[in-house]
């Protein structure tokens, strides 16, 4: 993504919308589509709808026919195997890759057929979480995390300061803003990213494989670090990865690209008890499977495989983890997520559409019952 691209993280205008709540209309799917409700609060974050999109390079299909609502003010992911176009995909959320076809809704304007100054606009709206957290060298975290404030508000100095500062210490970089890129860890560059995404408090946040470059202790701190933030300011976080660990744990609601087309969206827990073969080969790591080298496994691989198998080579996975561990929480002191009670309002209308294991697992946390333990293992 280009760091320079208009209007990404310029300061938003107040713009008056009904609330909004989610609710499923495709009893196979479990997918979210979104409609206006008058519930006479304030609508949090802002949703983002997509209907059939379809983008491809050339000849090159990237994935077609993309339906699902990603709920406001809660975390999503959206997971798949290298080359299935989630980074693609993000671009086109902010406008900087134009679809072929279908719809995305944001804000109640359709970004693929709106004017440049409509996109500008809804641009607004975003902060972005590059992969490389793409900072500027000659410049120290200070500056680089000032930037937006002074290329698209007219605040003052002391004005900008403060709101540097303020976002500067919730990512936990407080006595580092004089430091230079090439001064500091992986880690922390995310963290500077993160701090720039937010001081023009964006309605949704992208945040683009936040694990990519760091080691699996620095990415449980970053896990962390996007929960609490979305405790903080209550914005759409929308997460592109394919970490299992950031999967497990950090999402209220999950999707999965693959073959071009999306497995599925829904609550959490849908994914993690799905029985689908390309999703329990991803969740578990394993060579055996329908997912190859080239995403897509051809029978004669598929055959040379399981015949290794039998002649007892490993499949290259972990032991199977079956069931849905528990989701991380806010860290004590932090305010209350409220994602966490819209989500569970939401869920319960939607119960009956979604599968039975994910029904039981979802009934068990909701009823405080805890009969099911929050993980089990197939050979157990």
């Amino acid at each position: 993504m280009s760091l320079n691209a208009p209007g990404i993280g310029a300061k938003a205008s107040k713009r008056e919308s009904p609330p909004r709540a989610c609710a499923t209309v495709t009893q196979t799917t479990g997918l979210f589509l979104c409609r206006n409700r008058v519930a006479g609060r304030i609508s949090v974050g802002t949703a983002i709808g997509v209907e059939n999109l379809t983008k491809s390079f050339g000849s090159q299909k990237i994935w077609e026919d993309v339906t699902m609502t990603i709920p406001a003010g809660e975390v999503s992911v959206i997971l798949g195997p290298s080359g299935t176009g989630k980074s693609v995909f993000l671009k086109s959320l902010i406008g900087l890759l134009r679809p072929e076809r279908g719809k995305i809704m944001i804000d109640g304007t359709d970004i693929i057929e709106c004017s440049a100054k409509e996109l500008y606009e809804i641009r607004t709206l975003f902060g972005v979480m590059f992969q490389d957290g793409a900072l500027f060298g000659s410049m120290n975290i200070y500056d680089n995390t000032a930037f937006p404030l002074r290329e698209h508000t007219k605040k003052s100095e002391s004005e900008v300061r403060k709101i540097v500062m303020e976002k500067l210490e919730m990512v936990g970089l407080t006595g580092s803003e004089n430091k230079f890129p090439g001064e500091i860890s992986g880690g922390m560059k995310k963290r500077a990213g993160l701090a720039r995404s937010l001081v023009l408090d964006p309605q949704i946040i992208l945040v683009d494989e936040p694990d990519s470059g760091l080691d699996p202790v620095r990415t449980a701190y970053l896990s962390q670090l996007l929960i609490d933030i979305n405790a903080q300011i209550d914005a759409t976080i929308l997460i592109v990865t394919h970490n299992i660990n950031i999967v497990r744990t950090v999402p209220d609601n999950i999707g999965m690209l693959y073959r071009k087309h999306l497995v599925m969206f829904g609550p959490r827990e849908v994914l993690l008890t799905s029985d689908e073969p390309a999703v329990k080969q991803f969740l578990n790591g394993r060579r055996i499977g329908p997912i190859g080298m080239s995403e897509e496994k051809d029978e004669a691989t598929a055959a040379a495989e399981a015949a290794a198998m039998e002649a007892g080579q490993g499949d290259g996975g972990l032991e199977e983890i079956e069931g849905v561990p528990p989701q991380i929480v806010a860290t004590p002191g932090m305010p209350e997520r409220m994602a966490v009670g819209r989500r569970q309002a939401r869920v319960r209308e939607i119960l009956h559409t979604l599968p039975p294991k994910a029904q039981e697992v979802i009934l068990d946390d909701l009823e405080g019952t805890h009969r099911l333990p929050s993980h089990t293992f197939a050979s157990e």
